[in-house]
């Protein structure tokens, strides 16, 4: 297999599904992989990113009609990467902890200058977060805390996903509320 060419091993794979042809094929190919990921991520993402590619390869490679696999290969690790960054940024713009919204949304306010500590502020978030109603305390907690999509939250808690966001938007805003009470 290894002195088999590129064209041959895809076809192969396509025919019988056999993961040794392919493996074959990305062996050759792994260094270059691994190069396009160094200049997106550090070392230890893109070893990741190169075992990623291996397993998205095994269902696009049936997908695309590939006639020169090495620049094929480079651009799908080029926007696996890219797609990949895309994906972490929106996470951390998406999911601002609410402890730290509701503490900034406080210093702006001028609240945190009346000797309310950070730890403070944190035990003032829980104690209020235990006064909102069942639906907004979980879908706040899930959302903001647990760190899950607004999908997430309503297949875990079986909320229609309007219901969702609204018990999200309510609550956060119930919070801020009762932490204001809470600091005057």
């Amino acid at each position: 297999m290894q002195d088999a060419d590129d064209a041959w091993l895809i076809d192969e794979f396509k025919a019988t599904g056999k993961l040794d042809f392919l493996a074959a094929l990305y062996q050759r190919y792994m260094n270059l992989v691994y190069g396009v990921c160094l200049r997106y991520f550090d070392e230890e993402a893109s070893k990741d990113a190169v075992m990623l590619i291996f397993e998205e390869l095994i269902v696009k490679l049936k997908q695309h009609e590939v006639q020169n696999f090495k620049s094929w290969l480079h651009v799908l690790t080029r926007n696996h990467c890219l797609m990949k960054l895309r994906a972490m940024k929106n996470k951390e713009s998406r999911q601002v902890s609410i402890d730290d919204h509701l503490i900034v949304e406080n210093q702006e306010n001028g609240h945190h200058d009346n000797g309310m500590s950070l730890e403070d502020n944190l035990q003032s978030m829980e104690k209020c977060l235990e006064t909102l109603p069942e639906e907004q305390k979980r879908s706040v907690d899930l959302f903001y805390l647990k760190e899950k999509s607004y999908r997430e939250v309503s297949v875990i808690t079986g909320y229609e996903m309007n219901k969702v966001k609204s018990y999200i938007q309510n609550g956060k805003r119930n919070l801020k509320i009762c932490m204001e009470q809470q600091h005057d």
